[in-house]
């Protein structure tokens, strides 16, 4: 993922899984995030954002989401 370190990184299924905070709310960050994904995305991996709050009070969604994106690889 070149310069970047991300959260959660799968090779086998090519898939990043972000945890955001409420800082990537803001409009900067926002701008960061599009160009930092796009790059990672050029490595050929597929990004998926989770709000840190959904990530622990919906934990099951998450998984079903991140379940559904490695199932279409399939």
């Amino acid at each position: 993922t070149g310069p970047y370190i991300v959260d959660f990184l799968s090779h086998e299924t090519k898939l990043v899984i972000e945890l955001d905070g409420s800082q990537h709310g803001l409009s900067e960050q926002r701008c960061k995030d599009r160009e930092r994904d796009g790059f990672i995305e050029q490595q050929g991996f597929k990004v998926v954002r989770f709000w840190n709050r959904d990530a622990i009070k919906n934990t099951d969604a998450c998984l079903r989401m991140i379940g559904e994106y490695i199932n279409q690889g399939d």
